[in-house]
């Protein structure tokens, strides 16, 4: 394995400034890796090779460009984001030969900024899954244990990343889509706050749930990813017309975490949490008392009915969402339907996994006639109790800590029969996306005899990802650095 792909962002940028390499180097070192890689990971669904080396030629024959913050870096982008000329196939059969004619608003920014997109990555199909089991393009395996899940549903978008195919990437929240990842591979994931970065050219899930965030090795890598990422788009009326602060420098601003308030939600620690874990992420917490943090504990107490509340209303949302896909305007499309009714069934029926009718299914449940006002209304209820939950712990505190996921990454299958099972490894995720507030998970160590990456959370006020990275990067710098993946090849 080439070392130029073990950098960080920040450094390969660096040397590509300095014409230390050049951009096509850079991208033959990432396409060296995903050849040698991939085939076991399956972390992307389709690589981009001649894209990317014919982008990475234009940008070396223009030279670098100090004003462009991803000048030369290659990235991956998950693939249920619209990348124009490219498959955008949401992991799903029925999208395989969708090829989008535009740009995410969120991709334009990217490549404005001079980043090359490598490859499009693996998903659980249409973000439904926590482990990227249901894509119909294979299962995604965990860099750190080829026999394990990588988490989802952008599993990967941090495969990709954790192990050294390229230097970023683009995931989607819809649950802790980005977080739970992120904490069994190893890397870093922000969430940002619900309207931070433009929805647009994203295929909805949630509508009022996704947000799309980076992936990044380092805490600085995601924040220059997000600097990039994030601002207000007209194409989009979820899009909060929010001033973009400069995270990156304003990392450095912040030496120690003296005055700072870090809330602990007893809910997120003790009962539920695999003890390696626990015992993992409480050093942390010493870490955080030793750079000049108060600890403090809070409650949560509405997150016993967070699983519910967000699978009623996430459901509902893809019940309406995926309607679209019925075989007439695109997708695929039933052979020799033989009424419009067949038409739709079949196309429908061959098109989605299980997962995803299953998800279908109960959300045309729940909003049906006669059953709205039980499910969907009181759940639209307690997810606004949920978010005055949050606003009362933060009222007092600057940031929240707590687990990621209640085990380290499971084996590949191990849940996959248990759905009810599945849905409660999101525990410590989902609730953020009910309230809108952005989340980053930074892997503080590993987890007892497995040897797995072990990630803490952190749970920030609305459109203050700038203290969550000031105290991410602190707390970074101060914990024992995890190392390289060992259970891939090359």
């Amino acid at each position: 394995m080439s070392d130029l792909v073990t950098l960080s962002l920040k450094n390969v940028r660096e040397k590509l400034a300095r014409k230390e390499v050049s951009a096509r180097e850079v991208v033959d070192a990432c396409l060296d890796r995903i050849e040698a890689t991939d085939a076991t990971l399956n972390a992307l669904t389709r690589p981009m090779p001649e894209e990317a080396r014919a982008r990475a030629d234009a940008l070396d024959a223009a030279g670098p460009d100090p004003d462009k913050p991803l000048w030369g870096v290659p990235i991956a982008i998950k693939d249920l984001i619209c990348v124009s000329g490219v498959t955008n196939t949401c992991g799903s059969r029925i999208l395989e030969n969708f090829v989008p004619f535009y740009d995410a608003h969120l991709v334009s920014k990217l490549l404005d900024a001079g980043a090359i997109i490598i490859g499009k990555a693996n998903l659980d199909e249409f973000a439904m899954g926590s482990s990227t089991e249901t894509s119909y393009y294979g299962v995604t395996r965990n860099p750190w244990d080829t026999d394990r899940i990588p988490g989802g549903s952008s599993g990967g978008s941090a495969a990709t990343v954790s192990a050294n195919q390229c230097y970023a990437s683009v995931g989607t929240d819809t649950g802790g889509s980005i977080r739970l990842p992120a904490s069994l591979c190893g890397c870093v994931g922000i969430k940002p706050t619900y309207g931070r970065v433009s929805r647009y050219g994203l295929v909805a899930y949630g509508s009022s749930l996704d947000q799309a965030g980076p992936f990044g090795r380092t805490v600085e890598d995601a924040a220059i990813m997000l600097e990039t990422m994030a601002g207000h788009d007209t194409k989009d009326s979820t899009s909060v017309d929010c001033p973009v602060e400069p995270y990156t420098r304003l990392l450095a601003e912040r030496g120690d975490l003296k005055g700072l308030t870090v809330g602990l939600p007893k809910e997120y620690w003790g009962e539920g949490l695999d003890p390696e874990v626990e015992r993992t992420l409480s050093k942390s917490l010493d870490t955080l008392k030793d750079l000049g943090a108060t600890l403090k504990e809070v409650s949560l107490p509405l997150t016993k009915y967070a699983v519910p509340t967000y699978y009623i209303i996430a459901m509902a949302e893809a019940s309406s969402n995926l309607a679209r896909f019925d075989g007439v305007r695109y997708g695929r499309r039933a052979e020799k339907p033989e009424d419009l009714m067949d038409l739709y069934v079949r196309s429908r029926t061959e098109g989605f996994g299980d997962e995803v009718q299953r998800r279908i299914m109960i959300g045309t449940y729940v909003l049906s006639a006669g059953y709205y006002d039980a499910y969907y209304r009181k759940a639209a209820q307690v997810r606004r109790r949920i978010r005055d939950d949050f606003l009362a712990a933060l009222d007092g505190c600057d940031v929240l800590a707590g687990a990621t996921s209640p085990t380290v990454a499971w084996p590949l299958g191990a849940l996959t029969d248990d759905p009810l099972k599945m849905y409660l490894m999101d525990i410590f995720t989902l609730s953020i996306n009910l309230a809108g507030l952005p989340g980053l998970v930074l892997p503080v160590g590993r987890g007892g005899e497995s040897g797995m990456p072990v990630g803490l959370q952190l749970i920030g006020k609305s459109f203050d990802e700038t203290t969550l990275f000031q105290t991410a990067h602190l707390l970074e710098q101060a914990v024992e650095p995890i190392g390289q993946p060992a259970g891939i090849p090359g």
